[in-house]
Formats: C-alpha cells, sequence, structure tokens
C-alpha cells in the first residue's frame, strides 16, 4: 500500500514529459530549455513598449476632471457634450452614472431624442473621444458652465422613469 503511494507521488512530482492520461499518442512537451533572453529578464526591452500603452498629458486632464477630488470635477447631473472621431460626431446630454476605474473611467450620457430616450456611454481614455466639454455642472463652485442644483446621488437611473425630470434639469440650457 504504501509503496503504491510513493509510485503515485513520484510520478506526480517528476518534470520528465508524461504521456497524455486519456490517449496513448499525445504526450505533454517538456517547457522550452531556451532562456529567455537577456533584455527581456533584466526589463530591457519594456521601455520601448511603455509609452504606447501610457496615456496621452490631453487623457490624463480629461480623467482628472472626474476624480472625486478635483475642484471642478463633474458631477452627475451635469450636462455634457463629447466630440467622438466616428458616428455619432457629438452628443449632448445628461451625466447619469459616473464609473471610476483609473483608465477605464466610463461615463454614461443620457438624452430624449425624437421621444426616444438614448443612452451612450463613453470610456474617458478612449482613442474616438476627442472632446468633453461641460455645458451645465451640477453644484459645486465652477468656472466653467452655467450653474445647476447639485444631484443628491450618484447615479440617477430614476430620470429613466421620469422624463420630465430629465426636462427639467436640461431646462436651465434654454
Amino acid at each position: 500500500m504504501l509503496n503504491a503511494f510513493r509510485r503515485c507521488t513520484q510520478r506526480l512530482m517528476s518534470t520528465a514529459a508524461q504521456p497524455y492520461p486519456f490517449s496513448k499518442t499525445a504526450v505533454i512537451p517538456p517547457p522550452p530549455a531556451v532562456p529567455a533572453p537577456e533584455p527581456t529578464r533584466v526589463g530591457k526591452g519594456l521601455m520601448s513598449y511603455l509609452p504606447q500603452r501610457l496615456l496621452s498629458p490631453e487623457k490624463l486632464a480629461l480623467l482628472a476632471r472626474f476624480g472625486k477630488k478635483h475642484p471642478e470635477r463633474i458631477l452627475p447631473g451635469s450636462v455634457l457634450q463629447v466630440t467622438t472621431n466616428h458616428a455619432p460626431t457629438s452628443f449632448t446630454g445628461i451625466v447619469l452614472a459616473i464609473r471610476r476605474r483609473g483608465a477605464d473611467t466610463s461615463f454614461l450620457l443620457r438624452n430624449v431624442i425624437n421621444r426616444t430616450g438614448v443612452e451612450v456611454q463613453f470610456f474617458v481614455c478612449s482613442p474616438h473621444v476627442k472632446d468633453i466639454k461641460v455645458l451645465m455642472r451640477a453644484g459645486g463652485k465652477g468656472t466653467e458652465g452655467r450653474q445647476g442644483t447639485r444631484m443628491r446621488r450618484a447615479k440617477l437611473y430614476y430620470l429613466r422613469d421620469s422624463p420630465d425630470k430629465m426636462t427639467a434639469i436640461s431646462a436651465g440650457l434654454r
């Protein structure tokens, strides 16, 4: 009994190429014996790759405006106009929600177009987003755009059910 246990553990712990247990023809190959090149192990091949992945200063400035501690931060209830590279080239709407996830930060805009509610989610650091312009700020003290009332919720999903409240928010623009 003990001998069978030893054989089993030796087989499990060995690093030699073992045949696949369910097939006689399939063999699991051992890992390659060629080591990684020296520059990669020391980290020298990374610097040429990193600047391609880092955010541009314009995107970092946009991203900072969606942070919680920025003095002119964008809050839910603000009215934004987003310009993109593709259709729709420009979309104006009320910010329903902000999802803060670092470089993956996104926000949800809603507008009523031809009596149909349209919601679009934009990623702040997306290469498709050209510009984000604040038309009306929700609360706070800012220099940009008009002053609106501050919403008392972080997510304004209740505006989906009451279009009259949404038009009252955007009526401050007219």
